[in-house]
């Protein structure tokens, strides 16, 4: 069992069979964190159909397509189960999973009709239990669900297809009860092949007696199949509809209805439904039904947790803090989902006596094993002892003891005198000058002069490509403007959960209400599949209160599929073309606006004299679409607010429609004197190119792309990727002040070997680095440490 900081996933495994019910961001990582074989999964069911259950979802189907399209089994699918509004999401999908024929939808649907249930008992009520039926599977398992629609809603004009969620009813089959040889000879049966027949079910001629001899003679009674329900109430309306969903009947042990022979006995509950539900009276009135059932709470907190969901990225994240915890903070442990309710705990009145049916708090690998029977229950061995940053920390020590020097070090390049820090601008006017811009990056550009520590933060929230590893996630960069907001450049999976590790959950609520906008390099999904969890949460966190519609940026395709998606959710927000902001495209909008009134006037004057004019003023409308000009015209005047003045899409060198982005703060008064305002580039995936040297001509930062190691630069060809060498050539010969490398394979395993040329300038990205813009003077004295850092632990 996984409990997600964004949604709890669980795991069933059974023989052969493998299922997952939901698939929250983050469930690659976490799988990947524990050595749990993704590989193998046959089922992916939904309890409800959003972001919330199932971001992980489109990352998740590209790596089992590139994993089953290189194998014998290529033609094999992935069967996903959900509710009626599951076919927007696959739909919604197509327009970047490209192995969308391995995905088979399978809809449950909802009818208000009377069904009949397996036991021929007619259901009265419309949430029955509609059987999973797959070719070739469910071999040791038969997997039932039940609908829940607020009743409410479903003849209401409010009613959504995202107020439907599942309850999943797990039954692995019966064991066949244990042959009895003392009965077989007393019914006048020989060894041979008539014992067999017997034991499948078939019955025979007695060999000694004259009589017919049944399975039941010679069998003991089958051993019942475990039951497990996996319940989603995601509201108390929700909560009424399973108390009186009838089809729930058969497991209650309370029903008048039910004889101790036909009662089915339910072992597990696995609750996915928030605290605050799971503690109201309804939902406590449902869960008094059960007897001996033991209840699994996926949505509550733990008090006192300690220990961090990804622990090996925890344990990278302590050690960098320890060497240096001015570019890298402390990272936030994450827990369950916190509600603020604990989990709950339940008085059943049974037999005139008081019971207790308590509820535990689910935990990362908690199992509940269904078979063999005599180990049917909780698992707790594989569940992850108690770490702290504490036992982190010694560990490093033991493994490399000077490194306690080395942060000594590390700490007084941030106490260096003033008159020091005066002469990194000495320089600049006379290296500047002499026409080649590769001089430039040794001297401190002027935007650094007396720099406040409140103008710029760059967190680097995911710095691995393709898809999220155990040490780096997939790519997104958040930048703080502190008071003016700030901005995302990409949103790969599990961004929203990197925010919380780097701000803790009340930071990375803030972060999202204030961003000012999302940039979106390409379609590719390491760079975008993040996204409607972060404008969800926007969604909800601003729900009620006076806002604009996120603005996000990204490629054409991009635009598409949230087009699609908000068919399924509504994300709040508005989508901008990359191309509309380029820089011919900002001209077009300064043109338009400079034209407004006079070309208004006069076609609206002399339209009727005139009809050429006609044609002259459809030949005046910039190429630009009206539409965007005005978005243009509404983003322009949010830059503003957040100190920019220049934000400009360029295109790279990568897939179709790829763009690198240019941001420019203002200029600023420092005693009197007009100081310019800093510039990042950002390349996006890219091979180096003429396009992103230009953009890049005196940039305070580049953050450019560094896929492959520089033996490998035939692949890096190969896959439009660059070299961590051609990076940094990109950098130099832009005359870039800092260099900052990201997006490194995840095979990678250990700080790349650079030349004393390249660290002057150079800078190797983690996850959850944090860059201030006053820091930048420092940014490369790191390296060597970080070698020294990694020189026994490899990061993969």
């Amino acid at each position: 069992m996984d409990t997600q900081e964004t949604s709890p996933s669980v795991l069933l495994f059974f023989n052969n069979e493998r299922f997952i019910f939901n698939a929250g961001e983050g469930l690659q990582r976490f799988c990947a964190e524990h050595k749990i074989k993704l590989s193998q999964v046959d089922h992916i069911c939904l309890t409800r159909v959003c972001s919330e259950t199932a971001g992980g979802l489109p990352g998740l189907l590209l790596t089992l397509a590139g994993i089953k399209n290189g194998s014998p089994e290529s033609t094999e699918h992935v069967d996903i189960w959900g509710p009626p509004n599951l076919d927007l999401l696959v739909n919604a999908m197509k327009n970047f999973v490209p192995h969308a024929t391995m995905v088979k939808a399978h809809i449950i649907p909802r009818s208000d009709n009377v069904m009949v249930h397996g036991n021929g008992a007619a259901l009265a009520s419309s949430l029955h239990a509609e059987e999973l039926q797959a070719e070739g599977k469910f071999k040791a398992v038969s997997i039932s669900a039940i609908l829940l629609t607020p009743t409410d809603l479903l003849d209401g004009s409010h009613f959504s297809s995202n107020d439907t969620s599942i309850v999943y009813i797990c039954n692995l089959h019966d064991i066949r009860g244990e042959f009895d040889p003392r009965k077989a000879k007393a019914c006048g049966l020989k060894k041979g092949r008539k014992l067999g027949q017997l034991q499948n079910g078939i019955s025979v001629k007695s060999d000694l007696l004259d009589i017919e001899v049944h399975p039941d003679d010679v069998i003991g009674p089958p051993i019942p199949g475990p039951i497990v329900l996996i319940v989603d109430c995601p509201t108390e309306p929700h909560a009424q509809e399973l108390l009186s969903a009838q089809a729930l009947n058969a497991y209650y042990s309370d029903s008048q209805s039910n004889s101790p022979e036909t009662t089915k006995v339910v072992n597990c509950i696995i609750h996915l439904s928030p605290a605050t539900v799971v503690s109201s009276p309804v939902y406590e009135r449902w869960m008094r039904k059960f007897d001996s059932a033991q209840h699994i709470m996926a949505r509550t907190t733990r008090e006192h947790e300690t220990t961090p969901i990804l622990e090996s990225s925890a344990r990278i994240a302590t050690r960098l803090h320890y060497l240096c915890p001015q570019l890298f903070p402390a990272p936030s442990l994450l827990s369950v989902q916190n509600d603020g309710v604990a989990a709950p705990n339940f008085k059943v009145q049974v037999e005139g006596s008081i019971s207790k049916v308590c509820g535990i708090s689910a935990e990362n690998l908690l199992k509940f094993t269904l078979r063999p029977p005599r180990r049917l229950g909780l698992d707790r061995s594989s569940v992850q002892n108690q770490m702290t940053s504490s036992v982190f920390i010694k560990e490093l020590l033991s493994e490399i003891p000077e490194i306690a020097d080395a942060a000594k070090n590390m700490s007084t390049f941030w106490h260096k005198p003033k008159e020091d820090e005066a002469e990194l601008f000495t320089r600049q006017d006379s290296e500047v000058m002499t026409g080649d811009p590769s001089l430039a990056g040794h001297a401190a550009p002027r935007c650094m002069k007396n720099v406040q520590r409140d103008d710029l933060e760059i967190v680097f929230l995911g710095t691995g490509s393709s898809i999220p590893s155990k040490y780096r996630n997939v790519s997104s960069i958040y930048f703080n403007l502190f008071s003016k907001g700030g901005l995302l450049l990409d949103c790969g999976e599990g961004t929203l959960a990197q925010l919380k590790r780097r701000y803790g959950i009340n930071g990375a609520d803030s972060a999202v209400r204030n961003l000012k906008c999302i940039w979106i390099s390409h379609i590719h999904a390491d760079h975008h599949a993040g996204l409607a969890r972060i404008l969800a949460l926007r969604r909800d966190l601003l729900k009620g209160v006076p806002h604009e519609p996120m603005l996000v940026i990204g490629p054409e395709q991009v635009g598409e599929f949230l087009k699609d998606y908000k068919k399924l959710e509504d994300l709040d927000m508005l989508f901008l073309d990359c191309r509309s902001t380029t820089v011919a495209k900002w001209d077009d909008m300064e043109a338009d606006s400079m034209n407004d009134e006079s070309r208004d006037h006069t076609v609206l004057t002399s339209l009727s004299e005139d009809s050429s004019l006609l044609r002259c003023s459809k030949r005046m409308k910039p190429s630009t679409p009206v539409d965007d000009i005005k978005l243009l015209k509404r983003f322009k005047k949010v830059l503003s607010e957040a100190g920019l003045v220049r934000f400009i899409s360029f295109p790279v060198v990568h897939c179709p429609e790829a763009f690198g982005i240019i941001l420019e703060s203002a200029e600023r008064m420092n005693c009197g004197t007009v100081v310019p305002g800093w510039k990042v580039v950002y390349s996006g995936d890219t091979r180096p190119c003429s396009e992103v040297i230009e953009a890049s001509l005196g940039a305070t930062i580049l953050i450019h792309e560094a896929t492959f190691e520089d033996g490998l630069l035939e692949e890096a060809i190969t896959r439009n990727h660059s070299t961590i060498k051609e990076a940094i050539e990109v950098g130099r010969s832009a005359g870039a002040y800092r260099i900052i490398l990201t997006h490194f394979s995840q095979r990678y395993p250990k700080v790349p070997a650079l030349d004393e040329v390249s660290i002057q300038r150079t800078c190797i990205a983690f996850d959850l680095m944090s860059v201030n813009l006053a820091d930048l003077p420092v940014l490369p004295k790191l390296l060597p440490y970080l070698k020294l850092l990694f020189r026994t632990r490899e990061l993969i």
